[in-house]
Order: C-alpha cells, then structure tokens, then sequence
C-alpha cells in the first residue's frame, strides 16, 4: 500500500465518524496500540490483528503519563515517517495519531486507572505510577475507539497482565489477545529502545534471553528454589555489566509468587544497559 493512502487521523472526532461508519457496515474492529518507532514485533501485532478483523486500527501516542521524573518520554524515539511506511505496507487501515492535547486537553488527567495489585510489583515497583498511565490511557484508547478486541505484545508480560484484569474488572466490551514476543536470530527480544543500544552493547543484549533459558531449564529439569535461581539470573546479568532492576519467577497467571498450585511460570526481568532499559520474560511450565 501506498503510504499517502494509509488514512491517518488526529482527531477524536474525526476518528469516530469513520468508526461509526465501519460499524454500519458490520465490521470487526481491531486495535493495535503502540507509542510509535514501530519495528518487526508491532507489525506481527498488526499481523494477529488483521488474522481476526475486517478493519484493523493502529494509534501511535507516546503517553506522557506513563513516564515518570527523570525518564525518557523527551528523548523517546519517534519516527512518524517510518511508522506510517510499515503500517501502510502491513495493511492497516488506520492510523490514529494525536497530539498529547487531543487525549489530554485539560493537562494531566484527573482521573487515573489503578490496578492495585498487579501495578505496584515488578516493573511497578521501579516506576511508581508507569502502570497507571498505561491503564489509564489504554482505557481511554479503548473508549475512544470501542474495538472489538485489542493486541498487546507478551514481552510486556506484566502490562499485558494488568490491561486483562483492567478489562474484566470495568466489564469493557474488548477481548484481550496476547502476541507472542518477537526477537532478533541472536534471541534479543525486539524493542523500540534497543535503539539506544551501543554496537558492543548490543552484542551483549542477548545475554538477558540466554539467562531466562537457563534458568527456565533448570526449573523444567525440577529445580524448585526459586529465589536461588532468581539471584543466579541476576548475578548472571550483572556479570555480563547489565544493572538488573530485578530478575523474579511468578506464577504466570497471577504474577505472585509460585505456589503449590502454580502449573506454569514466568520468569521476568529488567536491565539497564548503557541508556537502554530492557525488559524480557519467558514461561516455563511445571512437571
């Protein structure tokens, strides 16, 4: 497709009417949210999207709210140009890309979207308020839009976590469909901000996949110390110069720490390399 005929639209109410239209005409709307600097792991989103829609939405909005003091929504990557090229060449339908004012005309908003429990661990607990942002906007997204389902990627495993239980808790008509995480031959799951990685750093980032699979071998050969081999996945990251801000193993249905019952889990993580904050995760199921 042509870029200049990826229909692309800022306003709010421009974008309703076009949806309303859709809907006149009996289609399946999906929506797949992005903060834009799009790259191979958003369009496999666009791909799940279109396998499922007749229209497929793509916004691209980077959410001041979800940013906290000192971090980098200033610096953060945008690419307008580029984004429009691959969402044009993936098939998209539209493309919402507003302005901060647009979604936020009076400022910062008023009204914040908390999921209690699952926003304050993990990530949560290194970004205070992150997760509130992205609830909060990803519902706003979801008021505006009114898609019949969303895609998330998985290797957000913790966002993707809270934006479900945001979802059934507010009864919003949208089903929730994970995408499976994308990564790079070398295993580097990919992110927007592996931009900022140096050459050297980047030949050091796949060291984060390598130790989750080293770890998940262990608890699927029935190592059942998590802690010990939670602390071993992160002394391993800060032996190849990574400053991981955790290495944990949590049910992968709750997040909380495995129990008795606990049939599958997550191993996540974040580190910092260089300027770049990585984050990975991967599942393991129990024997």
């Amino acid at each position: 497709m042509d870029v200049a005929a990826l229909v692309t639209i800022e306003r709010i109410d421009a974008l309703r009417d076009v949806v309303r239209q859709w809907r006149a005409d009996g289609a399946c709307i999906g929506l797949v949210p992005t903060m834009g600097s799009l790259h191979e792991g958003h369009m496999s989103l666009l791909e799940a999207a279109r396998q499922r829609a007749d229209r497929v939405i793509a916004s691209v909005f980077v959410n001041p709210l979800q940013f906290g003091p000192g971090e980098d929504f200033e610096r953060y990557p945008r690419t307008p140009e580029d984004d429009q090229r691959l969402l044009a060449n993936a098939g998209c339908d539209l493309l919402f890309m507003p302005a901060v004012a647009e979604i936020y005309p009076a400022g910062p908003s008023a009204t914040l979207v908390t999921v209690k429990s699952l926003s304050v661990v993990l990530c949560g607990a290194v970004r205070p308020g992150h997760f509130d942002g992205v609830a909060t906007v990803v519902a706003k997204l979801f008021g505006i839009v009114q898609p019949d389902f969303a895609v998330f990627g998985e290797k957000d495993y913790q966002q993707l976590a809270i934006i479900r239980q945001m979802t059934a808790d507010l009864d919003l008509p949208v089903q929730i469909v994970g995408a499976p995480t994308v990564r790079a031959p070398d295993g580097l799951a990919l992110s927007s901000r592996n931009r900022y990685l140096s050459e050297a750093e980047r030949a050091q980032a796949p060291r984060i996949h390598a130790t989750l699979q080293a770890v998940a071998s262990r608890i699927v050969a029935g190592e059942r110390n998590f802690a010990a081999l939670a602390a071993h996945g992160e002394a391993d990251l800060r032996a190849a110069h990574m400053q991981p801000d955790y290495f944990e193993i949590r049910d992968a249905q709750t997040l909380l720490e495995p129990t008795h019952k606990s049939r599958e889990l997550v191993i996540l993580t974040a580190a910092r390399l260089g300027k770049a904050r990585l984050i990975d995760n991967l599942r393991a199921v129990l024997v």
